[in-house]
């Protein structure tokens, strides 16, 4: 039943989730706060999972609104309904999120728990990660956990929604009514179809030339890892071309691109400038930057993040789409789709705790971000190096 009007029960004071004889893990599922992050933390599917194996859920009222999800439906599936973010954190050993905590939120965090989303503390404001080593929070960077086959599996099914939605942003952004260009991306007999170049050809380049290439338009892949190319090249059966990603190929490439689109990432560390203001300028005119590496920190000199409604700008004469956490704005989807992937970890916190899950599973062990006041798996300039573990 919903806990209508109950007081916040303290956290554990720092003991960390554990499942041991007769323990449970309270979990704390709060509303997402920032501008159009519609997903939740946890849908009422994972709510019955982990409610069936003994652990109480904590579910802030609306906060699955967005992606569909109705509080009935968390109640039937064993949650309590809370009235306020601070008593989702209050209650909880462990939150589970999407979008790194607020300035707000950080202060309704306790002392030890456990933090768990999509954080991107490579590319946050440094404040913030001092409040989490200094409240000795652990937390987990959905981002940064490694699968066996090197893979990042959590992160993998929101990359592929990412870059499958680039297509959809530059079809229309492509319109003379958006101040562009005026192409269609598969072009008509007769007449070429759009010249898209994919910079990076990891799991989010992958799914953007997928719906690229699937919309009829030209598609070039550039990456640094000729495996990788070959891969692409195979999956596609010669369907877009690949090159590898000298400095010089880019900036030709970008030269005579409708649309360029930005896929680099590296785990736990800001993404790399790999498209200088100088490869911008000799764009187009009216041809379309989308930078899926925003989230990031974003792959151009010229990036700044953008909002849904605002979605995008001009520099260079270049139109730049760089909206952060794409994916919040298909929240169903995505919701579902990480509790696929995300389902193993949750579950692996809940029964052994994060020390023995660290041990257990080194790849889990890689999305730790903090514990116990260090900075682990974050590569980051500003922080002093005894903090660092």
């Amino acid at each position: 039943m919903p806990a209508h009007g109950a007081a916040p029960a303290k956290a554990s004071g720092g003991r960390e989730p554990r499942r041991g004889g007769e323990s449970t893990v309270n979990i704390g599922i709060p509303k997402e706060r920032r501008p159009n992050e519609y997903r939740v933390g946890l849908s009422p599917v994972g709510v019955q999972l982990l409610a069936a194996a003994g652990h109480p859920c904590f579910v802030e009222r609306g906060a699955g609104l967005g992606a569909g999800f109705s509080d009935e439906e968390y109640v039937r599936a064993g949650a309590r309904i809370v009235y306020s973010t601070e008593e989702a954190y209050g209650r909880a050993q462990l939150v589970l999120k999407i979008s790194r905590p607020t300035t707000a939120e950080l202060e309704w965090v306790p002392p030890g728990q456990v933090l768990a989303g999509f954080l991107n503390l490579a590319v946050t404001h440094p404040g913030k990660v001092r409040t989490l080593l200094e409240k000795k929070v652990t937390s987990i960077a959905y981002e940064q956990i490694v699968g066996h086959d090197g893979s990042l599996p959590v992160l993998k099914p929101l990359s592929q929604i990412g870059g499958r939605m680039a297509a959809q942003i530059a079809a229309t952004a492509l319109q003379n009514d958006k101040g562009t260009r005026g192409v269609l991306l598969g072009g008509v007999p007769g007449v070429p179809p759009a010249e898209v170049v994919i910079v990076g050809g990891g799991v989010v380049g992958e799914n953007a030339a997928r719906a690229f290439a699937g919309l009829g338009a030209h598609v070039t892949v550039l990456d640094q890892d000729l495996g990788r190319l070959q891969e692409l090249s195979t999956l596609f059966r010669d369907q877009i071309v690949t090159a590898v990603s000298y400095p010089h190929l880019v900036a030709r490439a970008c030269e005579y691109a409708d649309v360029v689109v930005g896929a680099v990432m590296v785990p736990g560390e800001r993404t790399p400038l790999v498209l200088p203001r100088s490869v911008l300028k000799r764009m187009r005119p009216g041809s379309i930057f989308i930078d899926l590496s925003i989230d990031h920190g974003g792959c151009a000199e010229t990036s700044r993040p953008t909002t849904h409604e605002s979605p995008s700008y001009v520099e260079e004469g270049v139109v730049h789409v760089c909206i952060p956490n794409l994916p919040g704005v298909v929240a169903r989807t995505s919701t579902h789709a990480f509790l696929n992937a995300a389902r193993t970890y949750i579950e692996l916190v809940v029964r052994h705790g994060v020390e023995e899950a660290m041990a257990l599973d080194p790849g889990f062990a890689r999305g730790v971000a903090t514990h116990k006041g260090e900075v682990r798996n974050l590569s980051r300039v500003d922080f002093p190096a005894a903090q660092k573990g």
